[in-house]
């Protein structure tokens, strides 16, 4: 361990010099390419996750298995490192806050707190002047009750804990979100109208403890059930307008916050080029994963450099890309209940591939196991190998 309790937290212009420890909150995938853009860096990470053998606890040089908000484990956390960072927004914000009084943390608890409630979340980015989907803020059963019929058709989303489409049902009437709302515990909701949609697009961004920001390229997302399945960089033409009205309103958002380190915002281009921001993610994101291949500098390099007090790397996009999330499915797409290994070979052999596994014990249907980055300078070269990725691995993506 590297030091004694308690310290003060590290100024903002101080850097930590490559051979320190970083901490990670989470032992997930995010937390997993975390430690290996930092272990590239020179760097030592030490991740705080409840469960035993995850991910990242697996490639870290230090674990602590506990809970988030267990005081002890937090200490233990303390002990090794003067930098902590996140790999999800559902960190407890009082454990952070707490982290915070004597180390640097990034994202802050205040941030957190935000964006780990989707009301709070709406709210601000409406008091920022950023447009959001027409919604209503749902509590009780009176409440939905009471919602404008204009929001119809719409969505209810738990207002906390809800990922990947989950804690999210598509609702058509009052009465089909009184069931979604029963069904979810009745715990706060947001009603949100279901609106035009021509695409998604996501601003993957990092802002350094000196102020500075980067940009990286705007990709356009596709889902499948909720869960993110590509990610098109560089291929499909983005009005040059709309790209920059996206890209101005992340910022915003982030110096509204008051953000440090790496964030993305999903927004909603309607049939009628209007912008709508979607969610906040106060860390790297799915639809950032591209970046490992075909930026100069990936999200997570990013991550550590603004826990690391270092300059912001370059983001300049080397070529066109798409990622492709691979989930569980992939290993059951014979049909039958026994997991059987994807033919990685036949997919490694197409040119300009590159495989991302995260070291998931289990292959479970919807569970996300990795990602495939295709980097292709000719966009129908690129679009072709991709479609071969996805028929080999039963990705049915839509590119």
């Amino acid at each position: 361990m590297n030091r004694d309790l308690p310290q003060e937290p590290l100024p903002y212009s101080a850097i930590l010099q490559p051979g320190h420890t970083l901490g990670m909150m989470g032992g997930g995938q995010l937390g997993r390419m975390f430690c290996h853009a930092a272990q590239s860096l020179g760097y030592k990470v030490v991740v705080l996750e409840p469960t035993e053998e995850s991910p990242a606890g697996r490639v870290a040089e230090y674990e602590v298995v506990s809970a988030y908000d267990d005081m002890k484990g937090l200490d233990t956390l303390l002990s090794y490192t003067q930098a902590v960072t996140t790999e999800f927004e559902n960190v407890p914000a009082a454990s952070l806050k707490y982290l915070s009084s004597q180390i640097r943390i990034s994202p802050s608890a205040a941030v957190v707190a935000v964006v780990q409630d989707r009301i709070a979340e709406k709210t601000f980015i409406a008091s920022q002047g950023i447009p959001v989907a027409p919604y209503a803020e749902i509590r009780t059963i009176e409440d939905l009750e009471k919602a404008d019929n204009t929001l119809f058709p719409a969505i209810l989303k738990a207002a906390r804990l809800g990922y990947d489409g989950k804690g999210q049902a598509r609702v058509k009437s009052v009465a089909e979100a009184v069931e979604a709302f029963k069904s979810f515990g009745e715990v706060p909701c947001v009603l949100e109208a279901m609106l035009p949609l021509k695409k998604e697009v996501s601003v993957v961004m990092a802002r350094g403890f000196d102020g500075k920001i980067a940009l990286f390229p705007i990709g356009v997302n596709t889902h499948i059930n909720g869960i993110l399945s590509s990610s098109v960089v560089g291929v499909e033409e983005i009005d040059p307008t709309i790209e920059k009205a996206a890209q101005e309103a992340a910022i915003k958002i982030a110096l509204g916050l008051n953000y440090f380190g790496v964030m993305c915002v999903e927004f909603f281009i309607l049939e009628d080029n209007r912008l709508v921001a979607n969610e906040i993610a106060p860390r790297p994101h799915n639809s950032g994963h591209y970046t490992m291949n075909a930026c100069l500098s990936s999200q997570f390099e990013q991550q550590v450099r603004v826990l690391a007090g270092m300059p912001l790397g370059s983001t300049d996009l080397l070529a066109p890309t798409i990622m492709l999330n691979i989930l569980g499915d992939s290993w059951f797409a014979h049909g039958g209940e026994q997991a059987i290994e994807p033919d990685w070979a036949s997919v490694l052999a197409l040119p300009g591939v590159n495989l991302h596994l995260y070291g998931k014990a289990e292959a479970r249907k919807g569970r996300k196991m990795g990602h495939i980055n295709i980097v292709n300078k000719d966009p129908q070269q690129l679009i072709y190998y991709a479609r071969q990725v996805s028929d080999i691995l039963h990705l049915n993506a839509k590119i």
